[in-house]
């Protein structure tokens, strides 16, 4: 019993050990966020958003089994009801966005830097939410529509076939769209990684 209870220990101790940080993961997720936000061209709702979701995944995982477990799929059907269909279909082939984390050796690997070498540079400001937004556990959706990421109503945009309907019906993508997305700040040049 006392052998068991020991192990049961040990395992504990190993997975807490391999969790991240919230100081790393909301460094982390501000650093993915920003470089999506970038390439997909994100207005402010869905900056906000997306950092969010991005913090929420990176506060769920553990360990090797969870870089692509259940979190990783939560992560993908929030992103789906906040992206536009293009966009969606976008992140889907940007493998360091989509597949953001990678367990190598027993350590965290962050696929961006695969392209996003300078860890200081930033294209956008901190979303609005960056120093209110603690992170909320993913058991906390009940189903499969995101409870505090856009839109809960309607089906997410990635089901949608009308090449028109993604503007109209995703109402993140809609919000700031009049306002644009240039206030980038006195950021450096869009040189990528450099």
């Amino acid at each position: 019993m006392k052998k068991m209870m020991f192990m049961a220990m040990m395992m504990a101790m190993t997975i807490t050990a391999n969790a991240m940080s919230y100081s790393t993961a909301k460094k982390e997720a501000l650093f993915l966020s920003d470089k999506m936000a970038y390439e997909l061209n994100l207005t402010e709702a869905q900056y906000d958003a997306i950092y969010e979701i991005n913090l929420d995944y990176m506060m769920s995982v553990s360990g090797r089994n969870d870089v692509y477990g259940t979190a990783w799929n939560r992560r993908n059907t929030d992103l789906q009801y906040v992206l536009t269909v293009h966009q969606y279909n976008q992140y889907v082939g940007l493998n360091y966005f989509y597949r953001p984390l990678s367990w190598k050796n027993g350590n965290w690997s962050f696929n961006v830097y695969s392209l996003y070498s300078n860890k200081n540079h930033y294209y956008k400001a901190r979303p609005k939410t960056y120093a209110s937004y603690k992170g909320k556990g993913h058991d906390k959706h009940n189903n499969v529509q995101p409870s505090h990421h856009g839109s809960t109503r309607g089906n997410p945009v990635i089901q949608q076939n009308s090449p028109r309907s993604d503007k109209k019906d995703n109402r993140l993508a809609q919000q700031g769209s009049s306002k644009g997305n240039s206030s980038r700040g006195n950021q450096p040049s869009h040189s990528r990684g450099r």
